[in-house]
């Protein structure tokens, strides 16, 4: 029998396990533009309740959750201020620019991680010439910095900061859960320094499909036109919101599973001839650097051996571990990382 493909492509690819898959089909739903779909407010209620946040706001991705929440938080001609791996500026394909009419300060944050020091000098005075200053935007974990992860710690001078000059703090939460378990923090210790928090469902917890917009109710008041408008506004969404449900009550604990098998997998990495470097591992996400121009030539040298991963420049390659990943696969990948 031939080995299963190893695909640590993203932890997006993964596919919902029997128990989700039974909730799933046992949901209770109804039109949600309407407001009558129970399950999606069972989701968006629990959510907001884990978070210390006042409601939420059910929506088919990430990505429509951070520009739904950057437009609420933005007018035209204001500007947001970010890391320059930001995946609301890199990966959301201009969404600032074209749904908010704002423009982008970009900072340059030790792996992705921003500082108030970083952050103060870049906020504008008021003058005429100038955007407006409205909006940080921090990432949790950073994709781009290898799961790197911030703790409470650190964001809370941050809000500090976004409170005396009078900006809004929006947290990019991808991955939120993967950083509470790497860094012990509790969640419902978030809600009092963010205004806005997207939840990611998809990638590491294992659902489907969909986000939260979490945020106070005059927030997702605001934010449910919004997604309207953006065609967002779902019907019998309680199907999906249910593997939502099923994710965080049975998904979060396992994810220190993930983050061992990626220290696993950065253990040979750094004991492989051809990387030049391994970023430090937090969480489920390992990057890694090759010599100049040869990350594709590897990468096609592991997808041959059925390993499957992904370029993030021409010299480092990203590797993310999930939970359709045994411990029997990951020992498969690490063979083959040894032996390339």
């Amino acid at each position: 029998m031939n080995n299963p493909i190893l695909d640590f492509r993203s932890d997006t690819v993964t596919k919902p396990t029997p128990g989700m898959l039974e909730a799933m089909m046992m949901a209770k739903v109804g039109d949600d533009v309407f407001g009558e779909d129970e399950t999606v407010i069972a989701l968006e209620r629990k959510l907001a309740a884990t978070f210390n946040m006042e409601a939420g706001l059910f929506c088919p991705s990430g990505t429509m959750t951070n520009q739904i929440g950057i437009k609420c938080f933005t007018q035209p001609m204001d500007e947001v201020i970010c890391d320059q791996t930001a995946h609301v500026y890199r990966y959301e394909i201009g969404g600032i620019a074209y749904h908010s009419a704002a423009s982008v300060r970009l900072l340059y944050g030790e792996r992705g991680i921003l500082t108030p020091e970083l952050i103060e000098p870049e906020i504008n005075e008021d003058n005429i010439h100038y955007p407006n200053s409205s909006l940080v935007v921090l990432e949790n974990t950073v994709n781009k910095g290898g799961g790197s992860c911030y703790t409470l710690a650190q964001i809370a001078p941050i809000h500090h900061l976004c409170n005396i000059k009078g900006l809004k703090l929006h947290l990019d939460g991808a991955r939120i859960f993967n950083a509470l378990v790497a860094t012990g923090d509790k969640a419902i210790d978030y809600g009092q320094y963010f205004d806005g928090i997207s939840v990611c469902l998809s990638k590491g917890l294992g659902a489907p499909v969909g986000s939260v917009l979490l945020g106070s109710k005059e927030t997702i008041k605001k934010a449910r036109k919004i997604r309207k408008a953006f065609g967002g506004g779902m019907r019998q969404a309680g199907f999906l919101a249910a593997a939502g449900i099923y994710a965080l009550d049975h998904h979060v604990v396992r994810l220190k599973e993930d983050h061992d098998h990626a220290k696993a997998l950065a253990e040979a990495l750094a004991k492989s001839k051809y990387v030049k470097s391994v970023m430090r591992v937090e969480t489920n996400i390992v990057v890694f650097e090759v010599g100049t121009g040869q990350a594709q030539k590897i990468v096609h040298h592991f997808k041959e051996k059925g390993l499957l991963c992904n370029t993030t420049s021409a010299n480092t390659i990203r590797l993310v571990t999930h939970l359709n990943l045994t411990p029997a696969m990951i020992d498969r990948a690490i063979e083959i990382i040894l032996h390339l």
